[in-house]
């Protein structure tokens, strides 16, 4: 979440364990799972698409569960597109199982197409999917 924000995203993938399972069950265009550390760490590589978003982490709340494995993180991206201006707020929430101190594998659910029209993409994100259809 705040490392995401802070853009360290490179690093990030040393928290996951090097077999994982990352989805985003969200996303309209169904994209792979995410099955390894070194497939996080190009996930996590910043792009000049993901340089254009200045955001931040907010109204962070981490929820137990009664399976000790895993937690629900509930936050907000509070943000702003500095290709578009366009401001946005991002709910999500990622559903992880730690095991032996890292993510084995996360379940992140946020809101792509307030990413998309923040970008000045959402007319091309629609076209994609129907081009699928």
């Amino acid at each position: 979440m705040t490392g995401v924000a802070e853009g360290r995203g490179p690093e990030l993938a040393d928290l996951y364990a090097e077999r994982t399972h990352v989805v985003h069950p969200f996303h309209p265009l169904r994209p792979p799972a995410i099955e390894s550390r070194d497939e996080l760490r190009e996930h996590f590589t910043p792009t000049d698409e993901s340089r254009r978003l200045q955001r931040t982490a907010e109204r962070i709340r981490i929820h137990e569960t009664t399976d000790p494995e895993v937690i629900v993180a509930e936050f907000d991206y509070r943000g702003v597109d500095t290709g578009t201006g366009v401001a946005f707020v991002q709910p999500a929430i990622f559903v992880l199982r730690v095991r032996d101190g890292t993510i084995v594998e996360s379940r992140d659910y946020f809101d792509h197409l307030t990413t998309a029209r923040s970008r000045g993409q959402l007319d091309s994100l629609l076209a994609a999917l129907e081009a699928r259809t």
